[in-house]
């Protein structure tokens, strides 16, 4: 049943608790300024649901409410019209997706009018039209020109039934979201925005947000992940390889008992083949394509892996130990390789117990208990020259003693990647 509502009465009665509100909890408007914009960005794959309602009504009262506080607020209304969930939906009912798309347009904007939400209607854009989207090229070809926007190989999961790129979020056990295909993981030249190039930026510039709390900004430190620790070139031997790694622990480097790949990484075929488990790779290849990359970081899942048959010379000390590859290594995490320290690491130490791999202790607490894997402060043991050095200074200075002994050197990761911008 449609209602007529008091526009004027509801304006009226937020002023009120406006008024009522203490100052201190009214947010301070953007630098002072007495103008402001906010936007709406629908997906018209359907009628609007009640999750609309819900962001659309908190958007209106924010614009509402800087109007009756004298600021100027532009309210623009736009859809975002390509993707998959049109297209398939216009699919399934035999429409033309253009036909689909503005006819489900028009009922969104007949419910806002119902409503009664605060968009300027005289300001509206569709991503779907040339007018829009020749900037969106304009920007793509600005990135290009300087080097953030590129092209490369990398695995991606791929839809066989859309025949479409789909983020991690998009697989559910296995399964496209949208249409419940089996997922593929195939290798693929994609594009990507070099976002890693602004990585330290980012983690500086949080300091700028001074309206953020600091758990907020705890979350996006984490998320762009800056770690320090050391790059180190491992042998292996029965491929006359080089493999580098990356750890933010290079002081138990005397503590790996096994190496690590990632399914997918570019050498795994070729230690296979070398150590007569190509077969075994395959089918080990083959149930790791069915999990998304947050299932496979899960540290609640058990970790599975295969012996490639080859091993690997640790350069600190000269020892042969197995190379593995391991569901738990991402490729686009470090360089896809790891050393395994399981004395000193609960992923590593997991896997290490299931599949019967040496734990080494090259960590001691300074009372001497020590239960493992122990990450704790303490000191280095069965660690060749730095036997007794305080674990807190121990990746400094074994770092340096890489770089003087031409075996490693200093590096900066971080857990943010470039932006995979392939979803056609």
């Amino acid at each position: 049943m449609e209602r007529d509502y008091d526009f004027k009465a509801i304006e009226a009665r937020w002023m009120k608790v406006w008024r009522e509100t203490k100052a201190n909890a009214v947010p301070e408007f953007p630098s002072g300024d007495s103008r402001y914009a906010l936007t709406m960005f629908p997906y018209p794959s359907g009628d609007l649901h009640m999750g609309h309602v819900e962001v659309f009504s908190i958007h209106d009262a924010i614009t509402r409410f800087w109007r009756m506080t004298g600021h100027e607020v532009m309210t623009p209304i736009g859809w975002d019209a390509f993707g998959l969930p049109a297209e398939n939906a216009a699919i399934k009912r035999g429409i033309h997706p253009k036909t689909w798309t503005y006819d489900n347009i028009a009922k969104h904007r007949a419910s806002m009018e119902r409503l009664g939400f605060a968009f300027d209607w005289d300001r509206i854009f569709y991503t779907c039209e040339p007018s829009y989207y020749r900037w969106n090229q304009w920007f793509f070809l600005r990135f290009y020109e300087k080097g953030l926007a590129y092209r490369r190989a990398a695995p991606a999961n791929w839809c066989p039934n859309d025949k479409t790129v789909l983020a991690n979020e998009q697989v559910v056990a296995g399964r496209c979201e949208r249409c419940g295909a089996e997922v593929e993981k195939r290798w693929l030249t994609q594009w990507f925005f070099k976002i890693t190039d602004y990585a330290d930026r980012l983690v500086a510039d949080l300091e700028l947000n001074t309206g953020w709390s600091e758990h907020l900004k705890t979350l996006q430190r984490n998320w762009i992940g800056r770690s320090e620790g050391a790059e180190v070139t491992f042998r292996i031997e029965e491929i006359e390889e080089d493999v580098v790694v990356f750890t933010t622990r290079p002081d138990t480097l005397w503590g790996a008992t096994y190496f690590a790949l990632a399914p997918e990484h570019p050498l795994t075929e070729k230690m296979a083949a070398a150590g007569g488990k190509a077969d075994e790779l395959r089918d080990f290849r083959e149930g790791v394509d069915r999990l998304s990359d947050i299932d496979r970081a899960s540290t609640e899942r058990e970790k599975t892996g295969i012996f490639l048959g080859v091993h690997a010379v640790n350069p600190v000390n000269g020892e042969r130990i197995p190379v593995w590859t391991a569901d738990y290594i991402l490729m686009d995490y470090g360089t896809g390789a790891i050393m395994a320290g399981p004395g000193h690491d609960d992923r590593d130490f997991e896997f290490a117990t299931k599949y019967g791999l040496d734990v080494r202790k090259v960590v001691e607490s300074f009372d001497g208990d020590t239960v493992l894997p122990y990450v704790g402060s303490g000191r280095l043991v069965n660690s060749g020259p730095f036997d007794g050095t305080d674990v807190a200074d121990a990746p400094r200075v074994v770092t340096a003693w890489l770089d003087e002994q031409g075996l490693g050197k200093a590096a900066v990761n971080f857990r943010l990647r470039d932006w995979l911008i392939s979803r056609q």
